[in-house]
């Protein structure tokens, strides 16, 4: 099935940040109020950098 692979990434999403919540309940909490003090520029740079890390590990793995 064509999209079967994007359903697949969003639910290792949702686990991954499940595990986060759930083993370091704390520490996400700390980096919850750090982003919220963090200029939006740099957040969306550190976002852009994600993408273009993820989009190039996809790429690795399925080139």
């Amino acid at each position: 099935m064509p999209g079967e692979d994007i359903v697949i990434a969003i639910g290792l999403v949702f686990v991954i940040e499940g595990l986060i919540w759930a083993l370091f309940p704390q520490l996400f909490r700390k980096l919850a109020i750090l982003a919220l003090e963090t200029p939006e520029a740099q957040l969306r740079m550190s976002g852009i950098i994600a993408i273009a890390t993820g989009v190039f590990v996809v790429w690795l793995v399925r080139g």
